[in-house]
């Protein structure tokens, strides 16, 4: 099976890598059923990169539905280290503009009925997540992106991460705005979570579409304005990650991150009550840890 240590995870209106070359489908069985859709693991600019959209071919998955358990472990399966998250959001900033490009640093968790830990049936695992976002692939992608030229990217921001599939009210669009939200979405969770749990590297290319539903002076926000907005910012991503393929690491040892131990000091069960079959079901997480 082929192998790829870069991963992308495409979401509204990225379904598939421009410029990835030598492709081949991969079908991953996983412990928590097929995930979104078969990877694509090919070249870019010369550079192994593994590529699944989010949503599926042809957008078939709602966010609330997406399987990020299975999409989260197929890649760590087929040797992921680095996760690059292409994400539509709306901006709640004046500042932050449609069509610009965000690389965000925090999250705020506002989702309801997702399940967002790989461990069950007999394990505690209890990750730091103060800094929700891999700094080093963070900057990795900032660098990139500034380095384009003609591209507008914030470095920095609060990214709070609603249930969907509807958008927001305009009194939940302020009081985000009060709380210190930057911009929002709906997929950023539990991806992270469950990428710090896998120790992967994770960050995210979130692309502005809209002004949320707050700004007085914009039309309200709909799936037109959204798709026409982050179709402009395709374009950019993908220079983007043309670019930060070649820079990224080929070895993660010496990275001061936390991102390839976050599970080192984190398993809190006992090692001798966590079930056999749990610890089989979960070996390719927890393997160096518990024999």
């Amino acid at each position: 099976m082929p192998h790829a240590a870069i991963g992308v995870i495409g979401g509204s209106g990225l379904y598939r890598m421009e410029g990835m070359t030598d492709i081949e489908e991969v079908k991953v069985q996983t412990p928590f059923g097929d995930p979104s859709d078969a990877i694509g693991i090919g070249k870019v600019a010369g550079v192994s990169m593994a590529f699944l959209p989010r949503h599926g071919g042809g957008h078939r998955i709602s966010p609330s539905e997406i399987p990020v358990r299975a999409n989260i472990w197929a890649l760590k399966s087929l040797g992921v280290e680095w996760i690059i998250s292409v994400s539509a959001v709306g901006s709640l900033r004046e500042e932050i503009a449609p069509r610009d490009l965000i690389i965000p640093d925090q999250l705020f968790d506002r989702t309801k009925s997702r399940v967002n830990s790989f461990f069950e049936g007999g394990i505690v695992v209890h990750c730091t997540f103060a800094k929700p976002f891999c700094p080093t692939l963070s900057k990795l992608l900032f660098d990139s992106a500034s380095a384009l030229g003609d591209v507008k990217v914030h470095q920095g921001a609060t990214y709070v991460c609603m249930e969907g599939p509807l958008f927001s009210t305009k009194a939940e669009s302020n009081v985000y705005r009060k709380l210190g939200m930057d911009i929002i979405g709906m997929t950023a969770l539990p991806e992270a979570k469950l990428a710090r749990e896998a120790e992967l590297c994770y960050a995210t290319i979130a692309c502005a579409t809209d002004y949320d539903c707050w700004h007085e002076s914009e039309e309200t926000v709909t799936v037109e304005m959204v798709l026409a907005n982050l179709s402009a910012n395709i374009h950019n991503a993908q220079r983007i990650l043309q670019s930060v393929a070649q820079k990224i690491p080929a070895d993660r040892s010496h990275l001061s991150c936390g991102c390839t131990h976050a599970l080192a000091s984190a398993i809190i069960t006992d090692r001798k009550l966590i079930p056999e079959v749990t610890k089989e079901k979960y070996k390719l997480l927890i393997g160096k840890y518990v024999s």
